[in-house]
């Protein structure tokens, strides 16, 4: 048995076959280049801290629609009434 290293062993390179899978997955994260100048930091920071604000507003309205009353996915908005006399209209 060989013991301790040995000149001739090299490490095996990355072969083709698993660079073609890794760059087929594309990787999660922030794909822009963050902003290096002073200026444009702070407009960067308004702008993520905005788009939660209006995000958090947005899921606690929906909450709240959701809360107040029965569960449903759409509301009728026409009556029954004129459902059915809009229908005998347009057939004749």
């Amino acid at each position: 048995m060989v013991q301790g290293k040995t000149k001739g062993l090299q490490m095996k390179g990355p072969n083709a076959r698993h660079a073609h899978k890794a760059a087929a997955n594309t990787k999660k994260g922030q794909r822009a280049i963050a902003p290096k100048k002073a200026g444009l930091v702070k407009q960067a920071k308004m702008q993520q801290s905005l788009s939660a604000k209006i995000s958090k507003s947005i899921e606690r309205q929906m909450v709240d629609a959701a809360s107040s009353g029965k569960l449903t996915i759409m509301k009728n908005t026409i009556s029954p009434e004129e459902s059915s006399s809009s229908k005998g209209a347009k057939r004749s």
